[in-house]
This record gives C-alpha cells, structure tokens and sequence, in this order.
C-alpha cells in the first residue's frame, strides 16, 4: 500500500497554540484552573447557555450527566442508530439500555416520528445528534420532550458553527455535547464540554466529576489549545466553507449529481466531513472496495460510520436495530473524503478524480450521490 499523501483530517494547531498548550503544563494548579474556566466561558456566552463544564473525554462526560440524572438498570436512553459508538457505551456503562432508533434520508439525523414510535415505559431520555453539520429537527424533539417528560441531550460535535432557525447548535435540550477528540474545526485529540441552562445539574456535574478519576476532568493544556481555535472558529468555518465549494465543482462531473441538502429550518450548515453516498447499485463490499483503491492510491478515506448495533459490544447484548433500514442503506453507501481548512484544490482535484476511476474499477460506474 502506498503511504498516504492526503490525510482525511489534519488538526489545526498552529505552533502559537503548541507555545499556549507548554505554557499550560508549567502553570500553576490556580492558573490551570483560570485557563480551563475561561474556555467554558466562552464557548457559554457564544452559544448562549448558561454554563459549560469541561471534561476529559465525552463518553466520560455523557456518563456522568446520566449518572447526575440518576439513569441506571432498568432505564432506556432513545438514540440514532446512525451516531458515534460511545454514545451505546456511555449508557451501558450506567447499567441503562440503548434503544435504536431510525435517521431521516436526506439529513442524516434521527427521525422524530422514528424516535416516538421507540418510546416505552421505561424510556428515561432522548439523545439527538447534529449529524455531519445538519441540525436535527428540534421543534419536533422539544415537542416530543415535553410530551413525553423525557430528558433531552443535544450531541453537536459534528456541527460545531451550524443553526437552526438562527439559534447556534449547543444551545437545545437539557444538555448539549461537544467532543473535540479528532476533525472538526475545533479539536485536538482531546476534550470534551457539556452545557447547560440548569445551575443545579452544572454545578452536581462539577462536583461528580472532580470526586471521581482524575482523568475524567480536562487538562489546562487541552483547553488552552481549544480556547485558541474557538477563538479563531469564524475564520476556520470559512475556510472550510471554501474547500466545500471546490469539492462541489469538481465533483459535479459525475453523473446525476446531487446538491447537499439543507433542511427549510436550518439557517447555517457546516459539514463535519466531505460525505458521499454512493448510488443503489453500490453495495457496502463495493463502497469498501473504492475506499481501498482510493487508499492504494494514498488518499485517505474511509466509511462514514457503522450502525450502532453492528458493533460488536452491542451484538453481545442483543441490541436491535430493528426498524432502522435507511440507517443501513444510508451507512453502507457512505464515503468520508479529506476534509480541512488548506486543503488545495489541486488535491480536490486528484482526490475527485481517483474517485471517478475507483468507482468504475469496482464495476458499477459513476452513479455517486452527495
């Protein structure tokens, strides 16, 4: 395999930020404490919640809101089937059971009426993500919340600059999520904050997580490194803005192209990944073949995600994904190309055009999707 040229993210860390992180390190425990509140205010006041708590990783922080909400054996959690695979450990790990739930075809977010017809006796929340930059419905989620008297948790990492009738990501349900572990216009291999309006839950949240690991709380070094990106976060959304567009372009000399969709009710959509679906006559051995060709030919790319109950942990426990049928079609037909701010359209260029020809070597022509 020829080692690979074009990664599918790069992080942006600028050697000023490498200075801010070391800086970080040497302080104090009192100006460690200083660098990690002023991240939390910040990302607060800009997305216009009252507070934010800073932690080490998101699973981590996800289970410790579950615990502060006191779900456990017994308990349902209503999630997207089609989301990141800590979600599932961070409910079981509290003793409580994913339930799986369908996405809407075009945005890729959890279905509302798929989530309802989920909704037992035992269900105690509602997890809802911002999938790939496209907020979900929350109308319909805030709705389905009061409704149902469920606790509503916003996961919004992958749609960090994204609104929904003008109000930003971060700001719906009871609890909104971010994860800056890896892409993302915001990230750094670490990280994770959680916010909210209710002072009880943030302070309990405080106080439960400095009682526990050590680990579970963020590193003054990781919210230095944070603070300098959101700092910078407008111009960064622009830039990747920019990529888009050229990648749209070039990749429009496939046949029967499609535009990205952006819902009636969202008013900013910043994608989280350069994300193609395939056609119908792709299957999921043939999306694995193109992004093995493209690999060979030293441009990264992979699948975008697998379905929660294809995980393995979720297999053991017979976890259903029952239901979920256009998280399967969408899931296997799904290609993450590079994406980040400085990627050259030279290489967009080179990235769509290996593309084209993968997508011919494994028989099935150019009927590639956005």
């Amino acid at each position: 395999m020829s080692a690979l040229k074009i990664r599918t993210e790069v992080w942006d860390i600028a050697a000023a930020d490498r200075e801010r992180m070391r800086a970080a390190e040497q302080a104090s425990p009192a100006v460690q404490a200083t660098i990690i509140s002023a991240f939390e205010a910040r990302v607060a006041t800009q997305l216009a919640r009252r507070h934010a708590v800073a932690c080490a990783s998101a699973t981590g922080g996800l289970q410790h809101v579950f615990e502060v909400y006191g779900l456990g054996p017994g308990d349902e959690v209503v999630v997207s089937a089609y989301s990141w695979h800590g979600i599932a450990r961070a409910v079981w790990r509290v003793g409580a059971t994913p339930v799986f739930a369908d996405i809407d075809y075009w945005s890729g977010t959890l279905n509302p009426e798929k989530a309802a017809a989920k909704i037992g006796p035992a269900t105690r929340a509602i997890l809802v993500g911002n999938t790939n930059g496209h907020p979900a419905d929350w109308t319909a989620f805030e709705e389905l919340r009061l409704r149902h008297d469920l606790i509503l948790i916003e996961d919004s990492t992958e749609a960090i600059g994204s609104t929904y009738e003008g109000r930003p990501v971060g700001c719906f349900g009871d609890v909104s999520l971010f994860d800056f572990q890896a892409r993302g216009p915001v990230a750094g291999g670490a990280g994770a904050l959680v916010l909210t309006d209710d002072v009880r839950l943030a302070q309990a949240l405080g106080e439960h997580m400095t009682a526990g690991r050590k680990a579970d709380v963020m590193s003054a070094s990781t919210a230095a490194l944070l603070d300098a990106q959101w700092g910078r976060l407008e111009d960064t959304l622009a830039a990747r803005a920019s990529v888009a567009a050229l990648y749209g372009r070039h990749i429009r000399s496939f046949e029967g192209i499609k535009d990205p969709y952006t819902g009636p009710r969202v008013s900013a959509h910043h994608a989280f990944t350069f994300l193609v679906h395939l056609g119908a006559r792709f299957s999921r051995q043939a999306r694995d073949a193109i992004v093995d060709d493209l690999c060979e030919g030293g441009i990264e790319a992979r699948a975008y995600a697998i379905p929660l109950y294809r995980d393995e942990e979720c297999r053991r426990r017979r976890l259903s994904g029952a239901g979920c049928g256009l998280t399967d079609k969408i899931a296997d037909r799904g290609i993450v190309l590079p994406f980040y701010a400085g990627l050259a359209e030279e290489e967009i260029a080179r990235i769509v055009e290996s593309l084209k020809d993968a997508s011919i070597n494994v028989g099935a022509g150019s009927a590639i999707y956005l």
